[in-house]
């Protein structure tokens, strides 16, 4: 949505590079309708882009201080009554194609009657998965939540649904190596990996003159809602280990989840207390600020998450930690950030955070690969990406019909 960072941000920028190359019918629930309607009048959008909103019967229910709950629960059925719409849409205005974008989650269903069009799916995901070596460290919801995830993907290529979308699809945008993987072969040839994410020009030109903190002390920034999978706790034992070599480091996390308190517990179990800070949910205004401030970004993702913070700490001429995810951070292996394999042990993934923080505590060094990760952004813009959007859709769709 506009404004906003993050998934509904990704989302929004697809919408708008979209609209540069085909008139758009939006279907979305009617949450955001203020905002979207003002964006959408100030910025000229109203030819090319026609909003359709929709909620479900009982809609509050999923709303509660103006948070979303029960995100899953609320897409089955918002999927499921939307599907006439979408059918009345489609042909009242003779539209071709349908392209499924929310969430992203190749699990999750997706409208039957769109399906039967040219259909886009993606980019999506949600096969990733996190092995026992290091979900067995986690609390007994954790574990839980990843055996159970574990078990799904396992099964999923003989999940109806999953194979009939899969047999539909025209396009299948893959946001992982994994994704790409989890296609039936006979479905492959139509599948291709295609990052949802891009930087945003605006921030680009926002930020040409961020530098390198003056200050002595290592500042870190980790972002991302608080799940396991996340990989903050191998980041925080990494942190006990270099506290004995560098001892002059503060972390900030911003975020919040299910797995705050076991990250709060592991924090004063080491002793770290004064060196890392969970400051929760912030502003976008403040996480940009704290962005700015910092020296190194760590992303300590075990699967594809806080891409959108990855691209960002590229326009904020900061250097980048991540762990390979076998999806975005294919843009990151020309040494344009520090990429962590996970072919290792637990134990060795910390001792790798552990030195790439130590090398990065050089102001030499996290300039030299901040400047290259900063003279690679001409190549991630959204109008990039748009373009890439246009091309591979297009083609797809001449070659179909031809």
């Amino acid at each position: 949505m506009p404004h906003m960072g993050s998934e509904p941000g990704v989302g929004w920028h697809w919408i708008i590079e979209m609209s540069k190359y085909f008139e758009l019918w939006v279907l979305v629930h009617k949450e955001p309708i203020d905002d979207i309607e003002v964006y959408v009048q100030e910025k000229k959008f109203d030819r090319q882009i026609h909003f359709i909103y929709f909620d479900i019967p009982f809609n509050s229910l999923f709303f509660k201080n103006g948070k979303f709950r029960w995100v899953r629960t609320y897409y089955y059925i918002w999927i499921a009554l939307s599907n006439k719409i979408v059918k009345q849409v489609m042909q009242e205005n003779d539209i071709h194609i349908f392209h499924n974008l929310t969430f992203g989650n190749a699990i999750w269903p997706v409208s039957k009657y769109g399906q039967k069009h040219f259909f886009v799916w993606g980019p999506i995901g949600g096969v990733e998965t996190v092995s026992s070596e290091y979900s067995r460290y986690y609390g007994i919801k954790g574990q839980i939540i990843e055996w159970g995830r574990r078990h799904i993907v396992a099964f999923l290529h003989l999940q109806p649904d999953f194979r009939r979308r899969c047999k539909n699809a025209d396009l299948i945008l893959c946001k992982t190596n994994a994704m790409l993987d989890a296609i039936p072969m006979r479905d492959r040839h139509k599948a291709v990996v295609f990052t949802d994410v891009a930087v945003d020009e605006k921030t680009i030109e926002n930020n040409i003159d961020v530098q390198d903190s003056k200050n002595e002390i290592l500042n870190l920034i980790t972002v991302g809602r608080l799940d396991c999978w996340r990989g903050i706790d191998l980041l925080i034992e990494s942190l006990n280990l270099v506290k004995k070599e560098l001892p002059l480091f503060n972390l900030s996390i911003i975020g919040d989840g299910m797995d705050r308190p076991r990250l709060e517990k592991l924090i004063t179990t080491y002793n770290l207390d004064s060196n890392i800070k969970i400051l929760g949910n912030v502003s976008l205004r403040e996480y940009q600020q704290l962005m700015k401030q910092c020296d190194v970004v760590v992303n300590s993702c075990l699967k594809e998450g806080a891409v959108t913070v990855s691209f960002d700490s590229m326009s904020n001429h900061k250097s980048l930690i991540c762990i390979d995810s076998g999806g975005f951070t294919r843009y990151f292996s020309d040494g344009s950030a520090i990429v962590l394999s996970q072919n290792n042990s637990r134990s060795e993934l910390i001792g790798l955070l552990k030195e790439a923080i130590l090398r990065l505590s050089s102001k030499d060094i996290r300039q030299k690969i901040a400047n290259k990760g900063y003279g690679n952004l001409p190549k991630f813009t959204w109008q990039k990406k748009g373009e890439e959007i246009y091309n591979i859709i297009i083609q797809r769709y001449n070659s179909k019909k031809a």
